[in-house]
């Protein structure tokens, strides 16, 4: 069966929907990719802030030995202590986890594709 040529292009029918699909499939890539990093991202949110409150109570019992267990006076220095925390974490991650492999696939794409 020839392949028929669109009015407005010079290629083949079959040439454009190849390019189509091509695009729809790293498109689909990245988006898999993205759903995957979100789940790293929230996974590796929860271990590292349960390590950092850890770390945070372990150094209140240390300091007042009179008061280790739980107690509002604790509960109220890792919440506190935690306020920053938070901050640095969530860009620090968000760069490293969400942006990072996005960039990478995009520029492998491109230097396999197009060099």
């Amino acid at each position: 069966m020839p392949s028929q040529r669109l009015p407005w292009r010079d290629e083949p029918y079959p040439v454009l929907a190849e390019k189509n699909l091509t695009m729809l499939a790293l498109l689909r890539l990245i988006g898999l990719v993205l759903v995957v990093e979100l789940i790293f991202y929230f996974l590796l949110t929860v271990y590292i802030r349960s390590t950092r409150r850890e770390a945070l109570e372990n150094e209140w019992d240390r300091r007042h030995p009179e008061k280790t267990g739980p107690s509002p006076e604790r509960r109220e220095f890792v919440r506190r202590s935690m306020i920053g925390f938070s901050k640095t974490l969530r860009a620090r991650l968000v760069g490293l986890v969400l942006v990072l492999p996005v960039v990478a696939i995009v520029v492998i794409v491109i230097l396999v594709n197009y060099n």
